[in-house]
């Protein structure tokens, strides 16, 4: 028997929490918006503010994912997720609802809060709204440049000079002058 959506994102996660069912509707909600399914070639972007555990949600059902480079994290630990399309531009924002959670009493158990999410209508926890963002262009390949301290590759676009050779971020001792 086939999974469901929702037991998917279980597995791909390791448990059910309300983090999940948070991004599990977040997902629902761009889906709605977008009339996208998944993602198949750095098509859909999602711009994720938080690394809570609704980001594997998002990364499961929408098809984003930080090694394909169409899943930026901007962690301002906020619940707010932007899903963009490339072939048209379209975008929309999903911010969670202070009240969502905040409305909910503390005697709430994590297994009623998660089935209050998972039956809630995307609309009560979220406001959607459609925005205007330049997309992030798709991931580029780059050569790697071998380090000159540790002898570790490292992509050239993050690579430094020291003493006229290239070294890797870890490796580059940043002048600050003590501030």
């Amino acid at each position: 028997m086939e999974k469901t959506p929702w037991e998917q994102a279980v597995d791909f996660h390791g448990h059910a929490c309300p983090g999940l069912a948070l991004g599990f509707k977040a997902a629902e909600a761009a889906i709605r918006a977008l009339g996208q399914v998944r993602d198949t070639d750095e098509e859909i972007i999602a711009i994720v503010e938080n690394d809570s555990c609704a980001v594997d949600a998002i990364q499961l059902i929408l098809g984003c994912t930080a090694g394909k480079g169409n899943m930026i994290f901007r962690n301002n630990g906020k619940q707010v997720y932007t899903v963009g399309r490339r072939k048209d531009d379209k975008a929309v924002r999903i911010s969670l609802k202070y009240e969502t959670m905040s409305a909910a009493g503390t005697d709430e158990t994590r297994e009623e809060k998660m089935s209050r999410i998972l039956n809630a209508g995307v609309d009560e926890l979220f406001d959607i709204k459609e925005v205007s963002i330049d997309l992030p262009r798709k991931a580029a390949v780059f050569k790697s440049l071998k380090c000159a301290r540790c002898g570790e590759g490292v992509m050239e676009p993050k690579a430094r000079i020291r003493d006229g050779e290239p070294v890797c971020p870890d490796c580059f001792e940043d002048y600050t002058r003590g501030w």
